[in-house]
This record gives C-alpha cells, sequence and structure tokens, in this order.
C-alpha cells in the first residue's frame, strides 16, 4: 500500500491533466517560447531564432502558421540569447517528439511532470509521516491545487522546477534516515566510542548522490533552485550533526562540517554543478555559432548605466542602456578555433560569458518593464494577482453554445489560479508549522518552513520588475507538507478511538471536502470551458483577479 496508495493519486492526478490537455489551440502565454525552444532543440540540437512567416502569408504570424502544420524551415540558422536554461525545454521537446508539435504534444510533458510531482509528494510526506493515509491526502491536496493543475497543462518551465526540487529535498530527507542508521549501526559494532571521538565517518552516501543529480536538473531548469540547495544543504549539515550528537559526539556541527559537510558538499554541490553544465552538451556543441553571433550583444556591451524609456503608444518602457562599449566581446570569440581537450575548455568559457550576458539581462534590462498580470511575491499566498493565460471574450449568445441572455455575453479563459481554500488554509498551517519547530523542537516542520522560505523570499530582492504569481508553484509542496503535517498532528499518534482523534478527523475531512469542492467549482476557469459572463463573475472573487 506504501506504493500502491501513491501510484493511484499519480494516475488519476495524470488522467485529470490529459482531459482536454490540447484546448486552447494556441500558444498561451510563454509558450511562445518554450514550445518553440524545445522544437529547436529537437530539430537543431540548440535553440535558434524562428523566421517571421513561413508559408507567404505575411498577414499570418509565425505562431499562426506553426498551428497550420508549417513546422519545418521555420528557423533562421541563427542561435537564440535564450534567458533560461535547457532542461525543462528538452522535457517539452519530448512530448513534441511523441506527439508532434501542437498544443498536445507541447504540453504532455508538462502533464506527466505533474502527476509524477503528486507521486513524490506522497513518497516523501509517508516517509516523515510513517502514514501512507496522510502521505495520499498531501498528494491528493496537490492534485486538487488550481496553479499546479494549470501549470500541469502548459508548456512553461516552473512545473519541471518544483518537480526537480522535490526529488531533491525527498533524497536529503531520505539521506537524513539513511545516515542515522548506517552510523547506529557502526555504534553498536564499536561499543564504548569516546566522546571525543568522531562517531563514524560516511564517505559514500547514495541519497545525497541522487539528490547532486535532481538539484543539477532543477537549477538547469531556473536558476532560483540554487536557493532551496542552499537551505536544505545546510539542513543536512544540521541533521548530521544531530546524529552525531545522539551518538555522545562532542563537538558535533564542528567535527560534522568535516565529517558530513565536505562529503555532502561533493554530492550536492560539486555533483550537481557536473550536471548542471552537462545539461548545456547541446550549447557547447555549438558554441562557435554562440561566439559569432551572440558575443557582442548589448548585455556584453554594457557599462553599468542606463534609463527607463518613454512610454510608447501601449504605455509600455525599455530599459536603455547610457552608454556601449561597443569593443566589449566575448574574449574566445576572437581566439583561433582550439582542438581537443583545448576546444572543450575554450566551449566552456564562452558558456560562462554567456551566463554573464544573461545574469546581466535578468538583473538589469527588465527593471523598466511592467506587465499586466505582474504581482508582488509579498501577496503570493494571498493570491493577490493570478494569470491570465488564454481568453476569448465577447462570445454573443446562441454562438458556440452560449446560452447567456440576449443582452449578455459568454467568455472561455484559462487562468492561472490557486485553489483558494487550500492556500488561504495553508497560511494558517505554516504558522503552526513555524510554532512546532521551534516550540516543540519538531524537524518534519522545518522542512515545510525552510522550504517556503528558500522558494518565497529570495523573490522579495526582484519585486521592481514583472514576476508572477505562478513561480509560486515551488511553494506549494512545503505548505501542503506544513497541512498534513498539521492535520496528523490533530489526529495523534494514537490509533485509538479518543476524542482527540475524531476533532481531527472532521477537521481535516472538512479541509479536504471544501478544497475538493473549491476546485470543482473554479474547473471551468482552468479548462477554457464556456461560461455565461454571470457564471464567469462568479469565480471571480476580486476585481484584482480580473
Amino acid at each position: 500500500m506504501g506504493w500502491l496508495g501513491p501510484l493511484a493519486v499519480a494516475i488519476l492526478t495524470l488522467d485529470l491533466r490529459l482531459v482536454g490537455l490540447g484546448d486552447p489551440q494556441r500558444f498561451a502565454f510563454d509558450e511562445t517560447y518554450y514550445a518553440k525552444d524545445g522544437w529547436s532543440l529537437l530539430n537543431n540540437g540548440y535553440i535558434q531564432t524562428y523566421l517571421g512567416d513561413v508559408d507567404g502569408n505575411t498577414g499570418n504570424e509565425i505562431n499562426d502558421d506553426i498551428l497550420a502544420g508549417h513546422v519545418q524551415g521555420v528557423w533562421t540558422g541563427e542561435p537564440s540569447l535564450a534567458v533560461h536554461p535547457d532542461v525543462g525545454k528538452w522535457l517539452i521537446a519530448l512530448g513534441e517528439k511523441a506527439f508532434g508539435m501542437d498544443p498536445f504534444g507541447w504540453r504532455f510533458a508538462s502533464a506527466v511532470a505533474g502527476a509524477l510531482m503528486v507521486l513524490v509528494l506522497c513518497r516523501l510526506v509517508r516517509r516523515l509521516t510513517g502514514s501512507t493515509l496522510l502521505g495520499c491526502v498531501a498528494g491528493a491536496l496537490l492534485m486538487l491545487d488550481g496553479l499546479h493543475f494549470v501549470l500541469s497543462r502548459l508548456a512553461l518551465l516552473d512545473i519541471f522546477l518544483a518537480l526537480f526540487i522535490v526529488c531533491g529535498v525527498h533524497c536529503v530527507i531520505a539521506d537524513r534516515a539513511w545516515l542515522r542508521a548506517r552510523l547506529g549501526r557502526r555504534a553498536e559494532q564499536q561499543p564504548g566510542v569516546p566522546l571525543s571521538g568522531w562517531g563514524g565517518r560516511v564517505l559514500l552516501r547514495p541519497w545525497l548522490l541522487a539528490g547532486g543529480v535532481c538539484w543539477g536538473l532543477a537549477i538547469g531548469t531556473k536558476w532560483t533552485a540554487l536557493y532551496p540547495l542552499a537551505a536544505f544543504g545546510v539542513l543536512c549539515w544540521i541533521w548530521s550533526a544531530g546524529a552525531r550528537r545522539m551518538l555522545g559526539v562532542r563537538w558535533p556541527l564542528l567535527k560534522g562540517a568535516v565529517a558530513d559537510g565536505v562529503p555532502a558538499f561533493l554530492h550536492l554541490v560539486v555533483v550537481a554543478g557536473l550536471v548542471y553544465v552537462a545539461t548545456w552538451g547541446g550549447w557547447l556543441a555549438n558554441a562557435d555559432q554562440y561566439e559569432e553571433h551572440l558575443s557582442a550583444t548589448q548585455y556584453r556591451q554594457y557599462t553599468g548605466e542606463g534609463h527607463c524609456s518613454d512610454p510608447d503608444e501601449n504605455g509600455d518602457r525599455d530599459y536603455v542602456p547610457t552608454d556601449l562599449d561597443k569593443s566589449q566581446r566575448w574574449p574566445t570569440a576572437d581566439e583561433p578555433d582550439a582542438k581537443g581537450p583545448a576546444e572543450a575548455a575554450q566551449s566552456l568559457r564562452s558558456l560562462w560569458y554567456y551566463h554573464q550576458d544573461v545574469f546581466t539581462f535578468h538583473t538589469h534590462f527588465l527593471n523598466c518593464a511592467e506587465h499586466f498580470y505582474e504581482s508582488k511575491p509579498s501577496s503570493w499566498l494571498l493570491i493577490n494577482r493570478p494569470v491570465g493565460v488564454a481568453v476569448t471574450n465577447d462570445i454573443p449568445p446562441g454562438t458556440d453554445g452560449c446560452d447567456a441572455p440576449a443582452d449578455s455575453e459568454c467568455i472561455r479563459q484559462v487562468l492561472l489560479i490557486p485553489t483558494p481554500v487550500l492556500w488561504w488554509g495553508g497560511i494558517v498551517a505554516l504558522l503552526f508549522s513555524v510554532v512546532m519547530w521551534i516550540g516543540a523542537r519538531d524537524w518534519r516542520f522545518g522542512v515545510a518552513v525552510v522550504g517556503v522560505l528558500s522558494t518565497w523570499l529570495p523573490w522579495l530582492q526582484y519585486d521592481d520588475r514583472p514576476i508572477f504569481l505562478f513561480y509560486a508553484i515551488a511553494i506549494l509542496p512545503f505548505t501542503l507538507i506544513a497541512i498534513t503535517l498539521s492535520i496528523g498532528t490533530l489526529i495523534g499518534p494514537s490509533r485509538l478511538p479518543s476524542a482527540r482523534r475524531t476533532a481531527g478527523v472532521i477537521v481535516g475531512g472538512a479541509f479536504f471536502i471544501l478544497v475538493l469542492a473549491n476546485f470543482i467549482w473554479f474547473w471551468p476557469i482552468w479548462t477554457n470551458q464556456l461560461l455565461t459572463q454571470s457564471g464567469w463573475q462568479d469565480r471571480v472573487f476580486f476585481a484584482r483577479w480580473i
């Protein structure tokens, strides 16, 4: 049952995500970047820019041409300056390889990633609580979240990021149990270890090795995975020191920094770094193209000063560098092509310069940008500003099945919005987790608190540029851990009938039913269903959600 239950929840999750996966039949929101990037990776080995037209009709954009079936010969042959790593795009490409360059094809990998994320969370919470039921509850709550649901049906990168982060955390937690068992067995074999000893050394830690691979894939999807990697790397050291303290080792934090910190760093950080570099294999194999076409962009020539332009006719402003040093190029662009190992080193240096340019783009060139759906990260848990990824307005009565009154209209929309009851209840659970972690010294609640803080607080330093609510998908698994641990605490550890157990089951069950009802109610605006204007307004609770 420890596997059958989670697998059943994951399969149900996949079924829900696959229903109408190809609808809407368009590039929704940032799919216009990632779906096409994945297709270029699949066909060219690296990301190329796209032509403006391929069917001879200049009235249609390239997106319309691709949707019409013109999916070959759509590239310029020049590399694109993609501002995120390639792992998520390669996964999107796998779906396109299996099902074609159409909405179902480019969204399929996201649906699979969403289902796998549910499976991993089920197993993770089961490991934390020892309860298969609570593990399945956590997975089912994730299945019923709207943000997770919609991201599992779009070709965006964030669902892959969240999956790999949860896998990495699971590996770190599994290592905690593995290391304690290993040290405990050594202590039994060598009784009477002096208090000044180390408590045993473990150089190879397989769970951390697997974790390093997961973290490398997470960073290879988006750089923001660096923050939770650092946070859980510190937790890994502290947990290891706690294990040595239990064996009577003096100065466990200091000794653990050597005995456990160094191996953990090699397993997590070094392995993650190697995996990350490997994910750029397509880029490295075509480094000469990047050196030729992208070694002298404005991001390389930027001298550190700039200003915001005046608003255009749409009210948009761009970041305008005050001065550009036109002589600035990648040093490798002017070097003769090397051979053998020297060529690999040259390509790696070019990749480093590319990273510098992308970092400049993220830290300076978005400061003047604005977006209708941008939101402050401080308001994410409150669901202040969801994202409309696709909408069809003004559908008149009698058209497309619209049965609205004669003086009204219908609407179809895909709204990237969490399940409100789940997220608002999660705030209470997180506050309870802080109390239990600090007051009751329950390390499991620390997983939830550290996970939320490391995936949320870093965004506060970037709140002067457009960022979006769906970035909070990485926060969600840790919020659900907090909710499930809180439910488990309410129920209590005893399986015998009691007033506490009855009250806990009632509270936890009522919360789950409310989440389920909320999910059913919001289903139409997550799945592009036809709604009358009044039916749509009944689901958009606040004006800021429009």
